[in-house]
């Protein structure tokens, strides 16, 4: 593995590439491929050997009616053969077959699960960078296609090499001629073949990506169905949807005609080479060179093969079209993790919840720098509110603190601890966010309110949302705590879901809190309700508060002002108030001048 290329310890560690990504799993069941393998021997060599057997059987009774002897008497060793080689091929098949039953659906799931665990280890910006509807797609497309390439190579490859090696075997020992002209096709015929079939890979590759593309822009209109209806624009989203679709059907089509051209070089070559071989065994008959039997082994064994190669070229196809699906997949998920613990990371040790930011420096990958130098220092219970204009920081402050972000200079510590050297998931189970727009499982209300704390019992979870004023409404639903939310809770209304979030928090019960405008989403009776909840919630922790409505952190311990990435003032609500510059033409802070801007209570734009 490239030491450039990051991977979370925690992550599995999957190839790039898509043959080794598929190797990386075949290995994981090689005794059930080697058993397959073994079975499918077997079978394919009675199946090619069913023409010898007719051939015994055919000497035999030409042999009989010459010699006058009794015709079953004289099959019957050839006729058993025959029967055995029946038997064979339905019980090496069926063997097979089973170990396929057994072994596929497993095969299936481990990679779809190790796909899902690596990207579980990607950052925020990656997640925001691509449609969760194309990333699941892909993940079934991926696992799909590793399985129908194996099954393509055990039951499809493997068993039309094992026909021709036994078959120019006869062959050989018949009429070394004709065994050497098929061995001579077969060879050129394969090879052609592959490489027509490796150059479709291409067009099977851009193909996926724009199915996956497809299926990304439908996940995404169907999530913002309300914004069509309500903006009456179910025609635009058809016809933008449309453009991606005709996208797809090019794509589709250059894939397609190439195969259709590849299956004309496979019918017409198979055409002449069948037709050139039974000829050729019939002058080689017809001279004496054979006898009945002979030449009916031959034509039976050339016409077995050549249909089996020209199956090949839906085989072929089908098999790079796999491997396109693979590539074009893993190029998308196995990127270097942005955000990874470093080796040695211990869990981090919040008692207190002592903030301190020194000197950090971040800088947006397209380059937008925000903070420089920035030094903050948040004692332990402190309650501070972050207050500015929008894009002046407060949310990079809040992705820092969670390292979705990673600073690009300086220190962040809780507690003495830097960040940046303990794990990710133990930093963040010591902060408990509650979200402006809360994410909400398509899972019962119980269990969207027990992700707070997994072990949590039905009476704790029913007592964190009796404190966020949840318990009510809740029982009203139609099946009270078992009531499914919807796709990111679009059941519940806007408050619902910001009680649900809130009663998440209380259960988790965290040292550090943040709230992210957390009660915006409330009328103002629901949201005094809730406020003995929060302040109990508060109890005992640091808190940020994130604020576009400054009556919500105005008794608040510290009010830290960002603007362009600066915090240019710090103090309580009312010191801030009092606060005056002299440069400024009215003489007040900043923070003073916001609150007096205020409409309806928020900050305006």
């Amino acid at each position: 593995m490239d030491s450039t290329f990051t991977i979370a310890d925690k992550a599995p560690k999957l190839p790039r590439t898509p043959w080794r990504f598929a190797l990386y799993f075949y290995r994981k069941m090689s005794l059930a491929i080697v058993a397959i393998l073994s079975f499918e021997a077997a079978q394919a060599s009675c199946t090619i050997m069913l023409p010898y057997a007719v051939k015994q059987i055919i000497d035999a009774v030409t042999m009989a009616n010459e010699t006058g002897a009794d015709v079953f008497d004289a099959a019957y060793d050839s006729l058993v053969f025959f029967a055995l080689l029946n038997l064979g091929i339905v019980l090496f098949s069926r063997a097979s077959g089973a170990i396929l039953v057994s072994n596929g659906p497993r095969l299936r799931s481990i990679i779809r699960r190790s796909l899902f665990r690596y990207l579980q280890f990607h950052s925020h910006r990656y997640f925001v960078s691509h449609f969760a509807g194309s990333l699941a797609n892909r993940i079934t497309e991926i696992a799909t296609s590793c399985m129908h390439s194996l099954w393509t190579i055990c039951f499809t490859f493997y068993p039309l090499i094992i026909q021709s090696t036994v078959a120019l075997i006869i062959l050989f020992n018949t009429t070394p001629k004709l065994a050497l002209v098929l061995m001579v096709w077969l060879i050129v015929y394969v090879s052609i073949s592959i490489l027509l079939a490796r150059k479709c890979q291409t067009y099977s590759k851009t193909f996926a990506a724009a199915r996956s593309k497809v299926t990304g822009k439908v996940v995404d209109s169907v999530t913002n169905m309300m914004n069509t209806k309500m903006f009456a624009r179910g025609e635009f989203e058809e016809d933008y949807l449309g453009e991606f679709i005709d996208e797809e059907i090019v794509a589709a089509k250059r894939n397609f005609w190439f195969m259709e051209k590849m299956r004309w070089f496979q019918f017409v070559s198979a055409m002449v080479l069948m037709v050139s071989m039974v000829s050729y065994a019939l002058k080689i008959w017809s001279e004496g060179g054979m006898t009945v039997g002979e030449f009916s082994m031959v034509a039976g064994i050339s016409i077995m093969l050549i249909e089996a190669a020209r199956g090949l070229s839906r085989s072929f196809l089908e098999f790079f079209e796999y491997i396109g699906n693979i590539s074009d997949g893993v190029s998308i998920f196995i990127q270097p993790h942005d955000i990874v613990d470093q080796p040695g990371a211990k869990d981090i040790n919040v008692t207190k919840g002592h903030i301190k930011f020194s000197k950090v420096d971040f800088t947006y990958p397209e380059g937008l720098a925000v903070f420089k130098q920035m030094d903050v220092d948040i004692k332990p219970y402190q309650k501070v509110g972050l207050v500015g204009f929008s894009g002046s920081g407060k949310s990079t402050f809040v992705n820092l603190m969670l390292r979705l972000f990673e600073p690009s200079g300086g220190v962040i510590s809780i507690d003495g601890q830097d960040i940046q050297k303990v794990t990710q998931d133990s930093l963040r189970e010591s902060i408990s966010l509650i979200p402006q727009d809360p994410m909400l499982f398509h899972r019962s209300l119980m269990e969207n309110i027990r992700y707070g704390k997994l072990d949590a019992s039905d009476e704790e979870v029913i007592e964190a949302a009796k404190k966020a004023n949840a318990h009510e409404f809740i029982l009203q639903t139609e099946e009270g705590y078992d009531s499914l939310v919807g796709e990111r809770g679009v059941k519940l209304s806007g408050g619902q879901r910001q009680r649900i979030a809130i009663a998440r928090a209380i259960l988790k019960d965290s040292p550090i809190l943040i709230l992210d405008e957390a009660t915006s989403a409330l009328d103002s009776i629901t949201e005094r309700k809730i406020q003995l909840g929060l302040e109990r919630l508060m109890e005992k922790k640091t808190v940020i508060v994130v604020a576009h409505r400054l009556s919500t952190i105005s008794d608040m311990d510290r009010i830290l002002v960002f603007d362009n990435g600066e915090i240019i003032e710090d103090g309580t609500h009312q010191e801030l108030l009092d606060k005056s510059h002299s440069n400024d033409a009215e003489g007040v802070g900043h923070y003073a001048k916001l609150w007096n801007m205020q409409a309806g209570g928020f900050l305006p734009e």
